[in-house]
């Protein structure tokens, strides 16, 4: 019998405090890592890997058909295209955390640019004071949707639905006989999406802030692990992703300030990656973020954990409600105007598909603020692709649909995976 033997079958003896192996595999560099991920992917937490993946297929076969589809023209269209729905698929990321739905970010968003065109171009409102009143409006909006769905109990589907159809109504309302208000020429609305950062400075040098805050964020996160003594990333993997990450933001602002028709770095994409890190902030480095996890996994748990379920579900319907209107005066900046049919049409499916498209589950409590991004970034590219190959746009919605099925359907087998894993 081994000593380890004798030991153990010895009354008595102490034996060794227990080591979580994810802990010990961390410590064996990149091959425990690739062990780690292995593990991960068997136990169906997939992540953002499919998303990414897909993206790639995207770039190389459209960029096969069409030389010019990573050309700067075509990356600064996608960027500026999907800030606006990206904004709004933010907002609607909060809301399926907490498993719920919102179908008014369409109507809300029509709501938001008729309240800036009326008061900014109608009456002579300050541009900036207009902005902010509809924003503002669009906050008071998502506050009324969660009163009702949190305090009243209706559900949210049901709340977010009648939304769509009475805000549609005050969008019409708003906008009077004639239907539409144009954007004035270099109105702040206007350069939302008009408006280029011509010197190569502005490119290269949030292409280097991008770079060292997520270096940053991975640093301070092992730190804070470390200290926990729970798993966390060898400093070689943070040298890695934070190369990757380098790569892909210095590629890009290279491309942007070609030399060949480039406009230099869009401010629409740079005030969705603000609104990006922002949110992200808020949901994983804030105790708020935290009670959003909470009541999307479970609601009862969390009242009972004392939190305030209600007051997380109101200004959850909030933040989607405010999003929203501000992604709309973006659509009015992009379409030249307010309309009364501003943000009908596939709007609203293009939004929430984003949101689910990125990694965002359907059924709560597990998904991130940056699925946003990825999600508008397959679909815009799929549209820029096809648009660039001349395909009609029922091509565009059927392939739409297939992706969106197609990531409903890998997050449903996900959560099955990891249910028989005991990771659920």
């Amino acid at each position: 019998m081994s000593e380890q033997q004798t030991a153990e079958a010895t009354p008595g003896t102490p034996q060794p405090a227990a080591v979580d192996p994810r802990l010990l595999v961390r410590e064996k560099g990149f091959s425990g890592y690739f062990g780690e991920f292995a593990r991960r992917i068997r136990g169906g937490e997939l992540g953002s890997l499919p998303v990414i993946i897909g993206l790639i297929v995207i770039a190389v076969v459209f960029q096969l058909k069409n030389s010019s589809f990573l050309s700067a023209d075509s990356l600064a269209n996608i960027g500026v295209y999907t800030s606006g729905l990206g904004i709004m698929a933010v907002g609607i990321v909060f809301v399926l955390l907490l498993g719920e739905i919102d179908l008014s970010v369409g109507s809300v968003a029509g709501v938001g640019a008729a309240v800036w065109a009326v008061l900014s171009v109608t009456h002579g409102v300050n541009d900036w004071l207009a902005v902010l009143i509809a924003v503002a409006a669009g906050a008071v909006i998502g506050v009324l949707h969660g009163f009702f769905f949190a305090k009243i109990g209706v559900p949210a589907f049901v709340v977010t639905l009648a939304g769509f159809l009475g805000w549609s109504g005050l969008q019409i309302w708003l906008m009077g006989k004639e239907g539409s208000i144009n954007t004035p020429s270099g109105s702040l609305v206007e350069n939302l999406t008009g408006y280029y950062f011509e010197d190569k400075a502005a490119a290269y040098g949030l292409a280097l802030i991008a770079v060292l805050g997520y270096a940053g964020s991975l640093l301070l996160e092992g730190r804070r692990r470390r200290t926990a003594a729970l798993p966390y990333r060898p400093f070689s993997e943070i040298l890695l992703r934070t190369g990757v990450v380098a790569v892909i933001a210095f590629a890009v602002a290279y491309v942007l300030n070609e030399p060949s028709g480039a406009r230099g770095l869009p401010l629409a994409l740079v005030l969705f990656l603000a609104v990006l890190v922002i949110a992200d902030f808020v949901v994983r480095r804030t105790g708020y973020g935290r009670q959003i996890f909470a009541v999307g996994g479970n609601a009862e748990a969390a009242r009972r954990a004392g939190i305030n379920v209600n007051r997380v579900r109101i200004t959850v319907f909030a933040i989607s409600g405010m999003l929203a209107a501000f992604g709309g005066l973006f659509i009015a900046s992009l379409s030249g105007g307010a309309t009364k049919n501003l943000g009908s049409g596939n709007t609203l499916m293009n939004v929430i598909a984003a949101a689910v498209i990125g990694g965002t589950s359907l059924f709560g409590g597990r998904g991130k603020i940056w699925s946003a991004l990825l999600g508008m970034l397959v679909i815009q590219s799929i549209q820029q692709g096809l648009n660039l190959l001349g395909m009609a746009s029922e091509i565009q919605y059927m392939i739409t649909g297939a992706v969106l099925l197609a990531a409903v359907v890998i997050d449903s087998l996900s959560r099955r995976t990891q249910k028989t894993a005991g990771r659920t």
